[in-house]
């Protein structure tokens, strides 16, 4: 079986739109306004890519370090309210009784990782994150990083954004969407998401009669 790459904020907790608060409120203190909407359409990037996505290489280069930190500054502050999805504990459950090699591949920084796999209880698991590799999503490196963490050749990934379906495709695997993210079926599908479900606990309904594949 393959391996199953998930991805975590948006997908396995539900973080998006704190971080997308977060990344406001660090932009700010350096007098920059970005909205919100538009903060949002970039999460599931890690900071590298996401402060010139949104505000230009010149911006990126004066003060993208100084919103960085702040950014990490401002979630740390809002990390206590995020909660897991219904249905992660079933799905780490279905996806290792079916014989996949779980292996989580987020642009998130290591130590809120950590927190994140306390609420789920599954500190075991291994991950890579933005600590591990030079270029985070939607570049193909976290993924095929994660592949090579299990020793395994190939895999599917699981995500919620469309730039970690980018990601998957560029490193050439096939990968699930899901709507958890606040990204749209069609968009994720033009990303590269060969299924999409609703929510975690939709494509566990799916995958407990079906091996976790796409078609």
């Amino acid at each position: 079986m393959p391996a199953a790459v998930l991805d975590v904020d948006g997908t396995l907790v539900d973080t998006n739109y704190h971080h997308a608060i977060a990344w406001y409120r660090a932009f700010l203190t350096v007098g920059r306004t970005v909205p919100v909407w538009r903060l949002h359409r970039s999460i599931g990037m890690g900071g590298d890519r996401l402060v010139p996505e949104v505000a230009g290489t010149d911006f990126d280069r004066a003060f993208g370090d100084e919103v960085r930190s702040r950014w990490t500054t401002e979630f740390d502050r809002l990390i206590d309210e995020v909660r897991p999805f219904p249905g992660v504990d079933r799905l780490f459950d279905v996806l290792t009784d079916s014989g996949h090699s779980i292996v989580l591949a987020t642009s998130g920084q290591p130590q809120h990782v950590d927190h994140f796999l306390h609420l789920l209880d599954a500190t075991h698991l291994p991950r890579t994150t933005s600590d591990d590799v030079e270029a985070t999503k939607p570049a193909p490196d976290l993924i095929k990083a994660a592949l090579t963490e299990v020793s395994e050749p190939t895999g599917v990934t699981l995500g919620d954004s469309t730039w970690d379906c980018q990601a998957s495709r560029s490193a050439g695997l096939p990968a699930v969407g899901l709507l958890t993210g606040g990204f749209g079926e069609a968009e994720l599908k033009e990303a590269g998401a060969q299924a999409i479900y609703s929510s975690v606990e939709d494509l566990v309904d799916h995958i407990t009669t079906s091996p976790f594949r796409t078609t």
